[in-house]
């Protein structure tokens, strides 16, 4: 862990994890992932130095604020926005296609994978907003797959602590297991998807 983010999240507790997760959300560039800032902050809680309700809650805060201003201007100025280079934020025209598709035709389903995926998150927000989402059903969907997000790594964390020694000094292979998580599930949720096709197909086929 840097040891600058370590000082500053140790200094400006709650306000330092509500600022970085925001920041990180809405697209600026941050030293590490989020999932791994919300590890550190669930050892944090471990130690004693934070308490885990506060923490939750400035997470989700960051997280429901980045969340709602991407939809917002993408919502009204989608278009504009994807036809110019913007340096705040990467927009690859390919991956947001491919994203675009998914979550059209899984809806829901969609949405809840890409939130709950690392790295892809903030894409999310940008393409509900390009989909023009129900607002209400999305805002229902961010808000519970952001407690349930930020409340797992928080987990993760402190159940972590006693081993935080050699967790740091192996931070970068963590990356990689971030990386594995969603695709597992999007794994899963495929497979499911591909034998209630089968199912389906072998129900009318016998009628």
């Amino acid at each position: 862990m840097p040891d600058d983010l370590v000082f500053y999240i140790s200094h400006y507790g709650y306000l330092a994890i509500f600022l970085i997760v925001f920041l990180q959300e809405v697209g600026a560039p941050t030293p590490l992932p989020n999932e791994l800032i919300l590890i550190f902050a669930g050892y944090l809680v471990f130690t004693g130095i934070f308490k885990s309700g506060l923490v939750i809650l400035s997470v989700i805060g960051g997280d429901l604020l980045a969340a709602a201003i991407l939809y917002i201007v993408f919502h009204l100025f989608g278009i504009v926005l994807l036809n110019k280079k913007l340096r705040w934020i990467q927009l690859p025209q390919q991956h947001i296609k491919k994203q675009s598709q998914r979550i059209a035709r899984l809806g829901l389903k969609g949405i809840v994978i890409g939130r709950l995926s690392p790295f892809i998150r903030g894409y999310v927000a940008v393409i509900c907003g390009l989909l023009h989402i129900n607002p209400k059903r999305y805002a229902l969907t961010i808000l519970i797959t952001s407690t349930l997000w930020g409340s797992s790594y928080i987990m993760a964390g402190y159940l972590l602590g006693p081993y935080w020694e050699y967790v740091n000094m192996h931070i970068d292979s963590f990356k990689y297991i971030l990386i594995s998580i969603p695709v597992g599930i999007a794994l899963w949720l495929s497979i499911r998807f591909i034998f209630h096709l089968i199912s389906n197909r072998h129900i009318t086929n016998s009628l």
